[in-house]
């Protein structure tokens, strides 16, 4: 039986949270990997990708994992019932419930990661607090079936993690290799810490309406778990 792993796409998504890890599962053994939405309709990604669905919320089976990625639009999933009960649904069954960049915040909305450490955007992680989640700042967190990356690009890491944990190191380092994953940017910016000021201050104001809005969901979405 085919390992199968099934990952969340909405609108405005985060594209490489999505195509990121995608590329890394799509070449682990005898692996099936589905993209779910609630209709098969054509999402339209942040920067004007579209990306077709293979399954809707009804129609997708069982999964041995479940991913949520991140970007703008998951905003909208903090209080969005018929995405988290989807997500509920299929964690109560799945070896395994993941996330990269921002969508750990919609597994902890969904009341699935009260009392565990995950990783998140550098951005927004601790916002992760709100609901009794423990922000991680690694690039890449296991707590028990849980498994987060951080922002965006981690997502590649993350994947190749999630092919060790269940397929084993040799075969992780033969997918790392495949697809010549050597990271040497040209810039030690990937991060507030070596960015500076300056560079983080610019990128929180261009940010500032989104993570605003993003607080706010956040924030009702948490009142709406303790009531």
């Amino acid at each position: 039986m085919s390992f199968r792993i099934g990952i969340l796409i909405f609108p405005d998504i985060m594209q490489l949270d999505m195509t990121g890890p995608h590329e890394v599962f799509t070449k682990m053994p005898d692996t099936e990997v589905l993209l779910i939405w609630k209709t098969l309709d054509p999402i339209v990604a942040g920067g004007g990708m579209r990306i077709l669905p293979d399954v809707t919320y009804e129609t997708c089976p069982e999964l041995d994992l479940i991913c949520v990625p991140g970007g703008g639009g998951m905003n909208r999933l903090l209080n969005d019932s018929e995405t988290l009960d989807f997500i509920r649904e299929k964690a109560e069954t799945a070896r395994f419930i993941t996330s990269v960049c921002t969508g750990s915040l919609v597994l902890a909305a969904a009341g699935l990661l009260k009392g565990k450490r995950s990783a998140c955007h550098w951005m927004s992680r601790d916002m992760l607090s709100e609901f009794g989640a423990i922000p991680d700042s690694s690039r890449v967190v296991i707590d028990g079936k849980f498994i987060s990356g951080g922002g965006v690009t981690a997502g590649i890491d993350f994947g190749l993690t999630v092919a060790a944990e269940v397929f084993g190191e040799e075969v992780a380092k033969s997918i790392q290799l495949g697809i010549e994953y050597n990271p040497q940017p040209p810039f030690n910016a990937g991060s507030p810490e070596d960015a500076g000021p300056d560079i983080e201050n610019a990128a929180r104001t261009a940010a500032s309406e989104r993570q605003a809005e993003r607080l706010d969901a956040v924030k009702q979405a948490a009142a709406n778990r303790s009531v």
